[in-house]
């Protein structure tokens, strides 16, 4: 039987944490390779409104606020993952993130909020990115407005969690390290 040791470093610059297995070695000046970085990193992404949860539509969102769910994606350390976390009202930035994403991370979580329903530009990025892409959402879309049945993410990721309010992001996280784990997209 083989172990595999993982050792975690961050560098002085604040990159993601390597990981590399066996006997401590040299790190190349320019740190580790990309896939070694990648394999650590997972991007929670947020979009338009959520900066509001814990004030907005209560009865719907719950009243968590991001920080408060971001809290609870940190918990994605018990499976050795770092969280990049963010937020953007602008549908741009998500896919700028998800273009980053693609060089720097193994996997994503998006909240993609009202662009769900309204963005092939996203649904074309998540595509584009070739990573394992969880889409999420606080409430259960399928119980609202007709209009919010439909997604342009879905057709593109991996998986959906919907309905579970804020612990919908523990449950999104834990899925995608179980993609990971197992090593499919």
């Amino acid at each position: 039987m083989t172990v595999l040791t993982l050792e975690f470093r961050a560098f002085p610059s604040g990159d993601p944490l390597s990981i590399r297995s066996g006997a401590p070695r040299a790190i190349p000046a320019g740190g580790e390779a990309p896939s070694a970085l990648m394999a650590s990193l997972v991007y929670v992404l947020n979009g338009p409104n959520l900066n509001l949860l814990g004030s907005r539509e209560t009865a719907v969102y719950g009243d968590k606020t991001l920080a408060d769910i971001e809290k609870i994606s940190a918990a994605a350390g018990k499976h050795g993952l770092k969280i990049a976390f963010r937020q953007t009202n602008q549908e741009g930035t998500l896919i700028d993130w998800l273009h980053e994403a693609k060089a720097k991370a193994a996997g994503v979580v998006i909240n993609p909020g009202g662009f769900t329903h309204t963005s092939v530009a996203l649904h074309d990025a998540v595509k584009a990115i070739g990573l394992p892409v969880i889409e999420l959402h606080l409430s259960n879309i399928f119980a609202r407005e007709e209009f919010r049945h439909h997604s342009y993410i879905s057709p593109v990721a991996r998986g959906v969690i919907c309905g579970f309010g804020a612990d919908g992001y523990r449950l999104a996280i834990d899925a995608l390290a179980g993609v990971l784990q197992a090593g499919k997209k």
